[in-house]
C-alpha cells in the first residue's frame, strides 16, 4: 500500500476546540471538491505531493514528531480519498500513545467508518450550501453521509465536535435547516463543542451575521463558540 502525502509538519492547532495545541499536521494530497474559500488548493490535485509506502510514511512521522506533541492530525486535501492509508498511518500512531485526529469533509460514510477505530478525536465539518463543495443537487447526499458520519462517531464514544465554516455568502435561513437537521441527529449532551467558523481573507462574514449564526446554534447547543483560524493570526502554517 502507499500514501500520496503533501507534507508533514509541526505547528499549532488553529482550528475547533483544540486550538493553540502542539500538533503533528499529516497533509495527504488530493480532494476533488471545491470549496470556494478553500487555503490548501495546491494540496488538492490527486497527483500533488509525494508517493510513499506506508513504511516509509510512518518514518516520517517518526522524524518529525517534536517532544511533547498533544496530537497527530490526518488533514488534506481530503483524507478519506485514501482512507486505507489513513487507518493504517492512524494505527501507528496510536501504538506510540498519541493522540489522533480526522480533519475532514465527512463525505463518505463508509470510508470514515473504516478510519474511525484509529482515530481518538473527530471534527465533523458540515457545509453549508453556498461553500460550493458540491453542486445543489449532490448537497443533500452530502449532508446526509455528515450526519451518518456524526451518529457513528457518536457510536464509538469519540470525542466529536461539529464545525460549519462560514462567509458572508452563508444565507441564515439555510444555516438554520442545517443546525435544526444536525441537532435531529444527535443530543447536545453527546457532543463536545460546536464551532462557527468565519472564513478568512475571502468574503469574511460580517459580525452581525456571525451573532445571528451563533443565536441560531445556541437554543440547541449553549457552548456554541466563533473561533477564527488562530494559525492565520499568528503566521503559522
Amino acid at each position: 500500500m502507499s500514501v500520496r502525502l503533501f507534507e508533514i509538519f509541526t505547528s499549532i492547532e488553529g482550528e475547533g476546540i483544540l486550538f493553540g495545541t502542539k500538533t503533528l499536521f499529516v497533509r495527504l494530497a488530493g480532494c476533488p471538491f471545491t470549496c470556494f474559500y478553500c487555503d490548501t488548493k495546491e494540496s488538492l490535485p490527486l497527483d500533488s505531493g509525494d508517493e510513499y509506502s506506508i513504511e516509509d510514511t510512518c518514518a516520517l512521522i517518526d522524524k518529525n514528531l517534536k517532544d511533547k506533541t498533544f496530537k497527530v492530525n490526518f488533514t488534506g486535501g481530503d483524507p478519506l480519498i485514501q482512507h486505507n492509508a489513513v487507518a493504517e498511518l492512524a494505527k501507528y500512531v496510536q501504538s506510540k500513545n498519541i493522540l489522533t485526529y480526522l480533519e475532514s469533509s465527512c463525505f463518505d460514510a463508509d470510508r470514515f467508518n473504516h478510519v474511525l477505530p484509529f482515530i481518538d478525536i473527530v471534527k465533523i465539518e458540515f457545509k453549508t450550501k453556498d461553500s460550493e463543495f458540491v453542486d445543489s443537487k449532490h448537497y443533500d447526499l452530502l449532508i446526509e453521509n455528515a450526519c451518518k458520519c456524526l451518529e457513528s462517531a457518536m457510536s464509538a464514544k469519540k470525542t466529536t465536535y461539529i464545525k460549519i465554516v462560514t462567509s458572508s455568502k452563508t444565507k441564515l435561513h439555510d444555516f438554520k435547516l442545517l443546525v435544526e437537521k444536525i441537532f435531529n441527529t444527535v443530543s447536545k449532551d453527546n457532543i463536545d463543542g460546536f464551532i462557527i467558523q468565519p472564513t478568512f481573507g475571502v468574503a469574511e462574514p460580517s459580525l452581525d451575521l456571525l451573532l445571528e449564526l451563533y443565536d441560531a446554534v445556541y437554543p440547541y447547543y449553549s457552548n456554541v463558540k466563533v473561533v477564527p483560524q488562530l494559525h492565520k493570526l499568528i503566521g503559522a502554517p
